[in-house]
């Protein structure tokens, strides 16, 4: 058990939850650096960690940097720890699983960083989307709780992919999305994933997954494969050439429903067809859906590809807008946490940081689900905040923030047990502010 001062119990409660991933000795840093992680107000860095944890008098800086180069544990075993943490404390039993994949570039300097180089980067300014650093393929569960409106995605795994390695990012995304589906053995699994993300390595996924993702243009669609004539020779695998989603699009029989996406529901023209995407998905059907915004007369604005035979065309829809809420994951862990900031080199403290970086982001929204959230806290956020008269859900910035004033003030009531209430971190809070004018006058 780590001391009161440096992890609040209500926190612990929760990190508790994944202690199996660790030893004993690797535990207690874990939870420390989980800890300063969130406390830090400056840059994510590994001393940035355990100077936030309050253990920098305490703890020689090579023990938290050990943990990431030298420590046995494994990011992936603590990420399927963690998958296994929402579905049951977060999801109806039973619930079918969402899973978001995507890839994001976390920028760094140095020709010994490990991994680093120059690659494409979706979120670089200017005409040339290119920067250099390390690259991670992220999978995360998109779930919706009960106090926010818009679905949140929690990243549960990632894996570094370097330019130039035998494994694609979708090579690494099939092997993640497999992996998640054994652990969570016969429970249904959707996935949904950018334009980016189809080949021959999702043809082997497990019956119970479907995957989702946004056709190419130059993509070819054929027919499903014609019934067996009873003659020798190979059976043909595809029927006749469809043609390219524009072509089919042109002639398809749109439909009018209602669909919500992004928070808003509208009305679209959705049109769907059976067939063959061969070259990725080789013999196995697919569904292909047209969506035509209420303002476009002809053509499409979203051909969406999909192996599940069955969820009605608006539901894919809106589940495949769902797949944004990944991108928000990536932008809020980069600038509320501090994500992808850690100087670390090697091969095996590259590999861990960015995800542990990304559980701590889970492990925050965990703990607001379970132990943070107030009815008040909208309301009072608010009060203090005038300016923002549409507000109506907490945002991440909010569990952030309540959480390290949780944090703050279970180091200044070392002898109570259990997490501070609102009053006593709000008195800590008067007091802190107190010092610090007189100190300045």
């Amino acid at each position: 058990m780590l001391p009161d001062p440096t992890v609040p119990a209500s926190l612990l409660a929760v990190l508790e939850l994944v202690r199996g991933s660790f030893t004993g000795p690797s535990f207690r840093t874990f939870a420390a650096l989980v800890t300063g992680l969130v406390a830090q107000t400056g840059r994510g860095t590994v001393t940035g960690m355990l100077t936030a944890a309050g253990l920098t008098r305490a703890w020689s800086h090579d023990r938290a940097h050990a943990f990431f180069s030298r420590a046995r544990w494994n990011p992936d075993i603590l990420g399927i720890s963690l998958s296994h943490m929402i579905v049951r404390r977060l999801l109806p039993e039973g619930a079918v699983l969402t899973v978001a994949v995507d890839d994001t570039l976390f920028k760094r300097r140095g020709k010994n960083v490990f991994g680093a180089a120059w690659q494409h980067d979706g979120a670089a300014k200017g005409p040339k989307p290119v920067g250099r650093g390390t690259c991670f393929v992220v999978v995360g569960l998109v779930v919706q709780l009960p106090f926010l409106t818009r679905p949140v995605c929690l990243p549960v795994m990632a894996r570094l992919w370097r330019p130039g390695q035998e494994q694609s990012k979708v090579d690494l995304a099939a092997s993640m999305i497999r992996f998640l589906a054994a652990c969570h053995d016969g429970r249904r699994i959707h996935v949904v994933a950018d334009a980016a993300y189809h080949g021959k390595a999702l043809r082997d996924l497990p019956a119970t997954c479907t995957f989702a993702t946004r056709l190419p243009a130059s993509a070819v669609l054929y027919d499903l494969a014609p019934p067996r004539t009873g003659k020798r020779g190979r059976p043909a695998l595809k029927g006749q050439r469809l043609g390219t989603a524009a072509e089919l699009a042109a002639s398809a029989a749109f439909t009018s429903f209602q669909v919500t996406r992004y928070q808003r529901t509208e009305t679209v023209h959705l049109a769907e067809i059976t067939c063959l995407w061969y070259g990725s998905f080789h013999t196995r059907t697919v569904r292909v859906v047209f969506l035509r915004d209420d303002d476009t007369d002809n053509g499409y604005d979203l051909a969406l590809v999909t192996t599940d035979l069955t969820t009605p065309a608006p539901a894919l829809i809106t589940r495949y807008a769902w797949r944004w809420s990944i991108e928000v994951t990536f932008a809020e862990a980069r600038y509320l946490l501090g994500v992808g900031q850690a100087q670390s080199r090697t091969r095996a403290a590259v590999e861990r940081t960015v995800p542990f970086g990304l559980y701590c982001y889970t492990l925050t929204v965990v703990w607001y689900a379970l132990h943070g959230h107030h009815a008040s806290d909208t309301a009072a956020r608010r009060e203090r905040a005038p300016w923002y008269t549409s507000k109506a859900d907490p945002s991440l910035s909010d569990m952030v923030a309540k959480l390290r004033r949780t944090i703050i003030a279970a180091r200044f009531l070392p002898s109570r047990a259990g997490q501070p209430t609102d009053a006593e971190i709000r008195a800590v809070q008067q007091a802190w502010a107190a010092a610090s004018l007189d100190t300045a006058a």
